[in-house]
C-alpha cells in the first residue's frame, strides 16, 4: 500500500487535526518568537521598533519566495503521490531543492546591493537608518538557512510528515528566543549588540533548523527521495512548480509591498504610526499563524485526494478547515476587542503608541472572522495548482483595496483610514474567493 494512503482513508476531522495541529503549534511557536523578539527590541526604544519594521518588507520577500516555491513543490509532490507516480514526485522534490539553491545566490546579491537604498526610501532619521541597515544586511545576506529550511519544510509537509516540521521549526524558534537577550543586551560575556544581535540570533536559529532537517533526512529518509542526480531542471517540472510558486510568492510578497506603501503614507502623519503598523503585523501573525497551520495541513490532503479522484473527500476537507479557521479567528477578534491595552503593554508602549495602537487593533480586527474564507480558499487553490486564482484573491484582500481605499479614507479620517480599509478588503476578498471557487468547478 502507498505510504500516503492514509490521506484517502482516514476520517477527515482526525486527519486534518493530526496534520494541522502540529503546524498550528509550529506557527504559534514562530509567532511567539516574533513577539518575544519585538518585546526585547522594544526595550531599546521606539526607534529600534521602527528600524526592524522598515526591514520587515525585505524579510517578507525572502519568506514569500521560499514558502511560495515550496508550496508549488508540495503541490506537485502530493498530486503525483495521489496519482501513484513516485518517480515524478521524487524528481519534483529534487528540482525544487535545486531551485532553492539558485534563490540563495539571488538573495545574497539583493542583500548586498539593495538593502540600504531600499531603507533610505522610508526614513531620514540617521539612527533609525543605521539600526535598520545593521539588522537588514544580516538577515538578507545570511538567508540561506531560512530558504533551505523552508524548502525541506514544504517537502516534508507534502508527504504528511507534520511532526518533523513541527520539531524543526520549534528548535529554530527556541534557539532564537534563547539567543535574543544574550546577543541584544550582552550576557555571559557576549557583547551587547542591540538590533544587530537580534538579527544574528535570527539567522543562527534558521541555520540550526536547516541542519536538523539534513540530519533527520539522512538518518530516517522520507517518502520522496531528494537526489543530486535528479536535480536536472526539467522544463515541465519547473513550469508546474512555478505555476503555483510564482503566484504564491507574489501573494506572500504583497504584504511587503503593502507595508512599504502604507509606511510611506503613515510616515506623512507621524513615524509613530509606522511603529504601530509594525507591532500590529507581529500581533497579526500570532492570530493568523494557527490558521495557516490548518491551511498547511489541508494542502497535502486536498492535493492527494484531487490526484486520486476523491473530490467529495476534498470538498469535506475544505469545509472542515473553514470551520476550524473561523473558530481561531473568533478568538483573535475577542482578544483584540476586549484586551488591546494588555496586548500592547507587552511591548512597553508609551502613551502615544498605546493610544494609536489600541485604535488600530480594534478597527482592523473587525475583519478577522470574514478573512477565514480568503485564507482557506487561497490554500485550496494552491493545493489544486490554481495559483492565479489564489493570487487574485490575495490581490483583493491584501493589496489593492488597502492601498486605494486606505489612501482615500485618510482624507477624512487621517491615519485611521488605513485601519478602516483592512476589514473592507477582507470582505471583498471573501466574495472573490467564493466566486472563483464556484467558477473552477472542481
Amino acid at each position: 500500500m502507498n505510504k500516503q494512503e492514509f490521506m484517502r482513508t482516514k476520517p477527515i476531522l482526525p486527519l486534518l487535526l493530526s496534520m494541522g495541529v502540529p503546524m498550528m503549534i509550529s506557527m504559534l511557536i514562530q509567532s511567539l518568537y516574533n513577539i518575544v523578539d519585538s518585546i526585547y527590541v522594544s526595550r531599546l526604544g521606539t526607534d529600534a521598533i521602527t528600524a526592524i519594521s522598515l526591514v520587515y518588507p525585505l524579510q517578507n520577500v525572502i519568506m514569500a519566495v521560499s514558502v511560495g516555491v515550496g508550496v508549488g513543490i508540495g503541490s506537485v509532490i502530493s498530486m503525483n503521490l495521489g496519482a501513484g507516480d513516485q518517480e515524478k514526485a521524487d524528481r519534483a522534490a529534487s528540482v525544487g531543492m535545486f531551485l532553492t539553491f539558485i534563490h540563495v545566490a539571488v538573495f545574497i546579491l539583493i542583500g548586498i546591493f539593495v538593502t540600504k537604498p531600499f531603507l533610505q526610501l522610508f526614513t531620514k532619521d540617521a539612527q533609525v537608518l543605521q539600526w535598520a541597515c545593521d539588522y537588514g544586511y544580516i538577515v538578507m545576506i545570511v538567508s540561506f538557512g531560512s530558504l533551505i529550511q523552508i524548502c525541506f519544510e514544504k517537502i516534508y509537509q507534502s508527504v504528511g510528515a507534520m511532526m518533523t516540521t513541527m520539531l524543526a521549526l520549534g528548535v529554530s524558534c527556541v534557539i532564537n528566543i534563547i539567543l535574543d537577550p544574550i546577543f541584544i543586551f550582552g550576557y555571559f560575556g557576549v557583547p551587547a549588540m542591540g538590533v544587530r544581535g537580534a538579527a544574528i540570533a535570527t539567522v543562527i536559529g534558521q541555520i540550526a533548523g536547516m541542519i536538523l532537517y539534513i540530519i533527520l533526512y539522512r538518518k530516517r529518509g522520507l517518502a520522496v527521495c531528494i537526489s543530486f542526480k535528479k536535480m536536472r531542471p526539467e522544463a515541465e517540472l519547473v513550469r508546474q512548480i512555478y505555476s503555483v510558486g510564482i503566484p504564491s510568492t507574489l501573494m506572500l510578497a504583497l504584504p511587503s509591498v503593502l507595508v512599504s506603501v502604507l509606511n510611506a503614507i503613515l510616515s506623512a502623519f507621524s513615524e509613530v504610526y509606522v511603529a504601530v503598523l509594525g507591532l500590529f503585523l507581529k500581533l497579526q501573525s500570532f492570530i493568523y499563524m494557527p490558521a495557516n497551520g490548518i491551511v498547511q495541513g489541508m494542502r497535502p490532503i486536498i492535493g492527494y485526494n484531487y490526484g486520486a479522484g476523491e473530490k467529495k473527500r476534498m470538498h469535506k476537507t475544505i469545509r472542515v478547515g473553514l470551520i476550524l479557521t473561523v473558530a481561531i479567528m473568533a478568538v483573535g477578534t475577542l482578544a483584540a476587542q476586549l484586551f488591546p491595552q494588555a496586548i500592547l503593554s507587552m511591548f512597553d508602549a508609551d502613551i502615544q503608541l498605546m493610544d494609536k495602537g489600541v485604535e488600530a487593533l480594534r478597527i482592523i480586527s473587525i475583519g478577522f472572522i470574514v478573512s477565514s474564507v480568503g485564507v482557506i480558499f487561497c490554500g485550496t487553490f494552491e493545493a489544486l495548482g490554481m495559483g492565479m486564482k489564489s493570487l487574485i484573491v490575495s490581490l483583493t484582500r491584501q493589496f489593492a483595496v488597502n492601498i486605494i481605499l486606505g489612501w482615500i479614507l485618510t482624507i477624512p479620517f487621517g491615519a485611521a483610514g488605513i485601519w478602516l480599509a483592512y476589514p473592507v478588503a477582507e470582505l471583498l476578498g471573501a466574495a472573490a474567493a467564493v466566486i472563483l471557487f464556484k467558477m473552477s468547478k472542481v
